[in-house]
């Protein structure tokens, strides 16, 4: 049934791609263009990138000498050509509408979560062709079903979609029986031993990552509006535990599985947006942190704990305000997201649409209080917005992405919500760029990372044509004239895009 499910999508996403411009085995010249390249802040105006089948084979200024010989030449002249932009926090298991997380607000009644399942496995062509839509060529989904290393195999088959590198479920410290349909996301697991089975068993899938959920029960009301990504509610806290001991209940587990990981030469990936669990995860190993630390400010003890371990850290900006901002019909969709997101997700995200009587009580209360959730949003961007900015200009890696899959965050599209909040933060266009080319592609690892997130000789010939310099403004940076993966071009405007 699996390898037919496969044959299936295969099939439907060769259907509906569009015919491609340019022969992939053949040799391309870009002309006349500005080149930038983020990871070095090189800026080349009337540059020549010359590719031939699948990757980049010179760069350079045009007045040097590099042969263009029998290259179909695509003139670029006022336009910037950048490396493919990459999302390193995505989830293909969930679609971003407003049925896709029934453990956070439950409307089963009206869609049941098997149909949404369905629905999300479906529509996956159409989801990676929109990241290609988007200049994103390449994405790192960390967590999901085993079903997720089918997605990967399908991506990785399809011309039109970007390179994939995914986790398997999410080794958690709590359960989400709601997403359980035998073949669940998220796994409990309560003894070091349980973790490293679970370890072995995803190993053999040949993950790119482990992801461990950190969860730790808040020190705040369960009754809050507007949750952590990805949480559907979490238990209180025990009465008197400080931070660092509540923290240190799934420690033991998070070591097992990061010690299990790297025996086998994976990296773990972890979800922990508070301090003290972020600073255990990192003392244990962890290689990427997810999100952004946002209970407290960080000190300069973790700052200097990152930089020892080089951990990278992707701030997910996005997500945090997307499930309150949904709930309380408060949802303040970018133009790129309304353009280029799945209509059928858009049009569910409109809360007033839900029957009354199936209306959930989360929903109901987030609209009679708008103004307290918009309130709890702006507190955690106080806190998380200040912590991109001093981990930025401490050095640490940041990588960008956005968590998209869940409710409100839209596959494709939410990358630019991200850039314009790590614009708020206070990083430059040059910094958000190399967050979301060069940072990123060194979560990727393996035989892909070096060959992505830069405009070089021997790279893949991943690439965004802007019409527009997104130096002058990051606004730009969706501003596309085409992308191109694999040495293939996709024009923006093209039919069926």
């Amino acid at each position: 049934m699996k390898r037919f499910r496969l044959i299936v999508f295969l099939a439907f996403a060769a259907a509906a791609s569009p015919s491609l411009r340019a022969d992939p085995s053949g040799k391309i010249a870009l002309v006349n263009g500005t080149l930038i390249d983020p990871g070095t802040a090189k800026i080349v105006p009337n540059a020549l990138v010359v590719i031939e089948g699948d990757h980049i084979s010179a760069v350079g200024d045009q007045a040097k000498a590099i042969s263009t010989k029998g290259a179909q030449i695509i003139d670029c002249k006022g336009k910037f050509i950048l490396p493919g932009y990459i999302d390193t926090h995505v989830h293909f298991f969930q679609s971003g509408d407003i049925y896709t997380r029934p453990d956070a607000v439950d409307l089963t009644s009206i869609r049941p979560y098997k149909d949404e399942v369905a629905w999300v496995k479906h529509y996956l062509p159409d989801t990676l062709r929109r990241y290609i839509r988007c200049g994103i060529t390449a994405v790192v989904d960390v967590g999901g079903p085993l079903w997720n290393f089918e997605a990967r195999k399908i991506a990785n088959s399809t011309a039109k979609a970007p390179r994939v590198a995914v986790a398997g479920p999410l080794i958690s410290s709590v359960s989400r029986p709601e997403l359980d349909l035998g073949d669940p996301p998220i796994v409990k697991i309560d003894t070091p031993e349980q973790a490293r089975e679970m370890v072995r068993k995803l190993a053999a899938q040949k993950p790119d990552f482990i992801k461990i959920w950190y969860i730790v029960p808040p020190a705040q009301p369960a009754e809050r509006i507007a949750p952590k990504p990805g949480e559907g509610g979490s238990p209180s806290p025990a009465s008197g535990q400080s931070d660092a001991e509540r923290a240190a209940v799934f420690r033991p587990i998070a070591r097992a599985v990061i010690e299990e990981s790297h025996a086998r030469k994976i990296r773990v990936a972890v979800h922990a947006t508070e301090l003290e669990a972020a600073r255990a995860v990192v003392e244990e190993g962890a290689d990427l942190l997810v999100h952004s630390v946002t209970d407290k400010l960080v000190d300069e003890r973790f700052v200097q704990l990152l930089k020892k371990r080089g951990t990278i850290l992707t701030p997910t900006l996005v997500v945090f305000e997307r499930y309150g901002r949904t709930f309380a019909n408060k949802l303040n969709l970018t133009p790129e997201e309304k353009a280029w997101g799945n209509p059928d997700v858009l049009a569910s995200l409109d809360v007033t649409r839900i029957p009354a009587d199936k209306m959930p009580d989360r929903i109901k209360s987030a609209l009679a209080s708008p103004d307290a959730v918009l309130d709890r949003i702006q507190k955690t961007y106080d806190v998380a917005l200040k912590n991109l900015k001093t981990l930025e200009d401490a050095g640490i890696t940041i990588a960008a992405g956005t968590d998209a899959g869940n409710i409100g965050t839209i596959h494709g599209p939410a990358l630019f919500r991200e850039f314009q909040l790590m614009k708020e933060a206070g990083l430059t266009p040059m910094q958000i760029l190399q967050c979301a080319t060069t940072n990123a592609a060194r979560t990727f690892g393996g035989e892909t990372g070096p060959k992505i997130g830069a405009i070089a000789p021997g790279r893949f010939a991943d690439l965004v044509i802007l019409k527009s310099n997104p130096l002058d403004d990051i606004a730009h940076a969706s501003d596309i004239d085409s992308v191109m993966k694999n040495g293939v071009l996709y024009p923006a405007d093209e039919p069926g895009r």
